[in-house]
């Protein structure tokens, strides 16, 4: 079996059992930073555990930006992976990120929100809070690149 149709077999399973677990160890990079992701009820909630390699700041101490902004990249992925009509990993064209306040040495959470969704183009809001949604630590703006499945059947 093939990376790539391994990939889309673990894809398949995610949204059909709304358990992301294996499709996100299946990203070195969201393996890295330990992500993960869950469904509570409507929404896509994504964790990034605390990490002392996360911190930038130790006199605060607080979470690196990079991290944050990486974070936030990833939830985008992972909402349109889960609820989008994708026939490959969405690839970032940009990334705005708003940094709104310290975000402390303890877990993250993200919520994500497709704001548009077109056949090649989609652009999804995330936002970062730490104890309260109502008060977020960052938001990012992020556009990816989408390749809808018919356009992989094509010879």
């Amino acid at each position: 079996m093939s990376a790539e149709s391994e990939f889309f077999e673990l894809l398949h399973d995610a949204r059909e059992r709304g358990e992301l677990d294996a499709l996100v160890r299946a990203i070195p990079y969201s393996r890295f930073l330990g992500l993960e992701m869950r469904v509570e009820g409507d929404h896509l909630v994504g964790r990034l555990p605390f990490a002392e390699s996360n911190v930038g700041n130790f006199r605060i101490p607080a979470l690196h930006g990079g991290a944050i902004g990486a974070f936030l990249e990833s939830v985008a992925v992972f909402e349109l992976l889960y609820r989008g009509d994708t026939a490959t990993l969405p690839k970032t064209i940009n990334v705005s990120i708003e940094y709104l306040r310290t975000a402390r040495a303890k877990d993250t959470f993200s919520r994500a929100e497709v704001i548009q969704h077109g056949r090649r183009v989609a652009t999804v809001r995330t936002i970062a809070f730490q104890d309260d949604a109502a008060h977020p630590v960052a938001a990012a703006t992020v556009h990816l690149l989408l390749v809808p499945p018919e356009d992989l059947r094509r010879d």
